[in-house]
C-alpha cells in the first residue's frame, strides 16, 4: 500500500486562541483542496493545541514548546517529524518586522529550515505553491452543552491589559440593557483567571455574578467544555479578542464591542455584528502601536463610549438572536463601516475583496 501524501501546516505564532484557529483555518482549506492528503499542525505549545482535537481533517497537532518574544538559546525540535511532502509555513515569518519583533519566532523558523525537509516543496500556508481553497466554513466536531435556557455567552475581557477593554461599569450597564431588553435570556460568562504561559482574561467576573439576569459562571472550565456552552448560547458577545474566532467554529454568531487594539478580521460563514466606535471621539486601531490611555483606559472602551454605543450594542444582540441577519450582509456592513473608520482594510483569505 502506497503511503498517503504529509501536509504540515507550520504555523508557530503568539499564543492567543484565535492563532490555532487561524491555523486551522488554512489548513482546512488546504484539505478542502485535496481531501487526499493527511495534514497536520505545528503550533505554539502556550496556544490551544486541543483545538485540533475538534477538526476531523488533522491527523496530528505538534506542540511546539519554544519562545516567541525572546531569542532562543536553543531549539528542539525533536517532536516534530522531519520527512513531509509540503511544509507550509506561516506568512509571517517572511515579514521582517515580524521578526524583528519577535525574535524567538525568528529563531523558531531559522531552527525548522534547519530541521524539516521537504521532499516536494515548501511554501505558505493559504494562498501559495500548494492547492488552497480560500473563505471555507470551519466547524469544530463538538457537542452543545446542555442549558436550561436561552443563553448569550459573554467573554468580558481578552489577554490584553485591562485598560483595554470595557471596566466592569460599563459590563453592568451592558447586561443590564440586555437583561430590560431580554429578559429570558442568561449570560454565561466565560474566561480563564489562571496566569500561565497561555493566555487569560483581564477582568474577573465575580463582581457581576449578582446581576438580576442571573449569569452562569462558566469562567475556568475547561476549553472544550467552555466552546460546548458558546455552542449552546444563542450569541457570544465580547470586546476583541482571538477566542472569538474559536466562537465562531462553533456556529455561534459573535458581536464585537469593536475598537480594541486590533479590528476583526475572519468571521467563518457564520452571522455576526462589529459595534465600531466614533473613531474621532474614541481612537482606536492602534495595531502594533502602544493604544492610546486616558484615564486609566483607551477611549474606544471608556464608559463614555460604551454610554454612546450602549443602544446600538443591544439593537445588534436583538437582530442577531432574531436570526434574520446573513453572513453576506454582515460583510457587507462591517466592510462599509472599517473601511470609513480606517481608510483601509485587509482579511484574511482576501474576504473583503468586491464587497
Amino acid at each position: 500500500m502506497s503511503r498517503l501524501p504529509m501536509i504540515l501546516v507550520n504555523f508557530f505564532y503568539a499564543q492567543p486562541v484565535g492563532h490555532a484557529v487561524e491555523a486551522l483555518h488554512y489548513a482546512h482549506g488546504h484539505h478542502a483542496a485535496d481531501p487526499t492528503r493527511n495534514i497536520s499542525v505545528a503550533l505554539n505549545a502556550a496556544t490551544a493545541v486541543e483545538l485540533a482535537d475538534l477538526c476531523p481533517f488533522v491527523e496530528h497537532a505538534y506542540a511546539i514548546d519554544h519562545p516567541f518574544l525572546e531569542p532562543a538559546t536553543h531549539s528542539d525540535l525533536s517532536v516534530l517529524p522531519r520527512e513531509w511532502d509540503w511544509v507550509l509555513d506561516d506568512p509571517r515569518r517572511h515579514q521582517a518586522f515580524q521578526t524583528d519583533t519577535f525574535a524567538g519566532m525568528r529563531d523558531y523558523y531559522a531552527a525548522s529550515d534547519a530541521h524539516l525537509i521537504a521532499r516536494e516543496g515548501r511554501s505558505i500556508a493559504g494562498f501559495g505553491r500548494y492547492p488552497y481553497l480560500p473563505h471555507q466554513p470551519l466547524r469544530f466536531a463538538l457537542e452543545p452543552a446542555d442549558l436550561e435556557q436561552r443563553t448569550i455567552a459573554v467573554m468580558l475581557a481578552g489577554s490584553s491589559e485591562p485598560a483595554l477593554y470595557p471596566s466592569l461599569t460599563a459590563w453592568r450597564s451592558i447586561l443590564d440593557a440586555l437583561h430590560a431588553a431580554h429578559p429570558g435570556v442568561r449570560p454565561a460568562l466565560i474566561g480563564r483567571t489562571t496566569r500561565d504561559a497561555r493566555t487569560s482574561s483581564a477582568l474577573d467576573r465575580r463582581a457581576l455574578l449578582d446581576h438580576p439576569s442571573k449569569p452562569l459562571d462558566a469562567y475556568d472550565l475547561p476549553l472544550k467544555q467552555q466552546l460546548a456552552i458558546v455552542k449552546a448560547s444563542e450569541l457570544f458577545l465580547s470586546p476583541h479578542t482571538g477566542f472569538g474566532l474559536a466562537a465562531l467554529a462553533t456556529g455561534t454568531p459573535w458581536l464585537t464591542i469593536s475598537g480594541g487594539r486590533w479590528f476583526e478580521y475572519y468571521f467563518n460563514h457564520v452571522p455576526f455584528r462589529s459595534v465600531i466606535p466614533d473613531v474621532e471621539r474614541f481612537p482606536c486601531f492602534s495595531q502594533f502601536s502602544p493604544a492610546m490611555i486616558v484615564d486609566g483606559r483607551t477611549p474606544s472602551m471608556s464608559d463614555a463610549r460604551i454610554a454612546a454605543d450602549l443602544d446600538r450594542i443591544v439593537e445588534s444582540a436583538t437582530e442577531l438572536l432574531s436570526g434574520t441577519l446573513t453572513y453576506e450582509q454582515a460583510l457587507i456592513d462591517y466592510f462599509a463601516d472599517l473601511k470609513a473608520a480606517t481608510g483601509d482594510i485587509w482579511s484574511i483569505d482576501g474576504v473583503h475583496v468586491g464587497r
